[in-house]
């Protein structure tokens, strides 16, 4: 990086480099990446230096409404003009009375009650403690390949070393299946041990793995016949991200519990809901002495609850469910069109606007001997180097999944238009063809390895 740009840099960063996280300046630095944003609208982000950049991340599926949406910020600013009981705490909220009718009309099914709180992980952890209420077992299943937050319930759930490593002992009493394993989950709930099965219907960040067709229903199944409940984490998949509501109603299912996020508020403001059933409700607010045993400060608060509401409305009147659903599949089919002339492309696939690039090792020598070097020295910065040849040389924002850095997310808000899909293909073609060409490609990638390595 020119001195001038360090210096730049070092000046708009300093405070957060001081007194947040040091590492993750450090980080971007290596990538190229950190650069001061200053207006993103739909699916274009627009850098200080000039630049256009297409965003399809949507920072972890928070912008299924595209940033910024002008309807969502008129609600919010509705909201604060009107000087209400934003965080009264000793009221009963109308908005979240309105949302959460909202919700549960549409997820339905046994789905008739909802909790609010300000994240996925804290929605996850509800699902926990309110299970083990209901069925009187602490145990809890969980998925490996899983990806579920970053509070200490939610890694118990998790078996990524990555994530839990370093962190001393998290909840004894889980266990872990593999994704798709209906005999192993059975002998498990067998035991009479466990009082939920809690699992994403599309596991995103395990490498946009999707179930078999009757994996989710036969799951189901054996929770209700074992007396245990049936959860999914939809954090990711909900909101249209896959064509439907819920990823539930598209593989045909109906949960104890579904915990929802991200892309609730459009992204504007923190907030996740935990849908459930009465029993599941009733078991937790079982009497006017427990009304308050398990609140969350931000939880209700005016202005997420506006937001909500305003997302929906944008989401449905937008029809963005079926958008995501035709689009998806149809830019799928152009990608594996145009990926599959090379050898490091191993399948595309995906639901609705959830789409993951499976890459695999080269055959040919000239491609491996780089590959395998790589690796050795950080497996994850395969997928990194990718990631930063797109926004550098592309203007495209992406992201490798965070429990498989062989797969490539590609996650863009559901308003993205025909031709940002194109040019996002045209992208990643040309970023392919030039990995497979040698030469460049590999030499940077050993040196930006070496210097993850040397930062470590």
């Amino acid at each position: 990086m020119p001195a001038s740009s360090t210096a730049q840099r070092y000046d708009r960063a300093q405070n957060y480099e001081r007194f947040v996280n040091p590492q993750w300046v450090r980080l971007l630095d290596i990538l190229g990446m950190n650069v001061r944003y200053e207006r993103c609208v739909g699916c274009e982000l627009f850098t200080a230096d000039g630049r256009r950049v297409l965003d399809f991340n949507s920072g972890y599926c928070v912008h299924n409404a595209g940033h910024n949406h002008p309807a969502i910020k008129a609600a919010i600013k509705m909201e604060l003009d009107a000087d209400g009981p934003a965080m009264l705490q000793s009221n009963v909220s109308d908005l979240a009375g309105e949302l959460a009718a909202r919700l549960c009309a549409s997820a339905g099914g046994r789905l008739t009650k909802a909790f609010f709180c300000s994240s996925g992980s804290e929605g996850v952890e509800t699902v926990i403690k309110f299970a083990r209420a209901k069925t009187g077992r602490n145990g809890i299943i969980s998925a490996r390949g899983a990806f579920h937050g970053l509070t200490c319930g939610a890694l118990s759930l998790m078996s990524d070393g990555f994530w839990r490593d370093g962190f001393g002992e998290l909840l004894s009493d889980t266990d872990l299946v593999n994704f798709g394993d209906l005999a192993g989950l059975e002998s498990r709930l067998a035991t009479g041990r466990f009082g939920a099965l809690v699992i994403e219907p599309v596991q995103v960040e395990g490498g946009m793995r999707l179930p078999a067709e009757s994996y989710l229903r036969e799951a189901q199944q054996l929770c209700r016949r074992h007396g245990a409940l049936f959860v999914l984490d939809e954090v990711q998949t909900g909101f249209y991200r896959t064509g439907r509501f819920l990823a539930a109603h598209r593989y045909g299912v109906e949960p104890d519990m579904v915990v929802l996020a991200k892309a609730l508020s459009g992204g504007l403001i923190p907030v996740g809901a935990v849908l459930m059933t009465d029993a599941v409700c009733d078991a937790v607010y079982s009497s006017f002495r427990r009304a308050i045993v398990h609140t969350s400060t931000f939880g209700e608060n005016a202005l997420a609850m506006r937001a909500g509401l305003a997302t929906l409305d944008v989401l449905e009147r937008e029809r963005l469910g079926e958008r995501a659903g035709a689009l998806g599949d149809a830019f799928r089919r152009t990608l594996a069109e145009r990926l599959g002339q090379f050898e490091m492309v191993r399948e595309v696939r995906g639901v609705g606007m959830l789409t993951g690039v499976e890459f695999q090792p080269p055959g040919r020598l000239r491609l491996r001997l780089p590959f395998e070097a790589f690796m050795r020295i950080y497996p994850a910065m395969f997928g990194q180097v990718l990631v930063m040849r797109l926004y550098r040389d592309h203007g495209i924002l992406t992201q490798i999944c965070g429990n498989n850095f062989m797969v490539l997310k590609v996650a863009p808000p559901l308003v993205v238009s025909e031709a940002q899909l194109d040019e996002f293909v045209r992208a990643i073609e040309a970023a392919v063809a030039t990995m497979h060409r040698g030469g460049g490609f590999w030499t940077e990638a050993l040196g930006m390895a070496r210097r993850v390595i040397g930062s470590i």
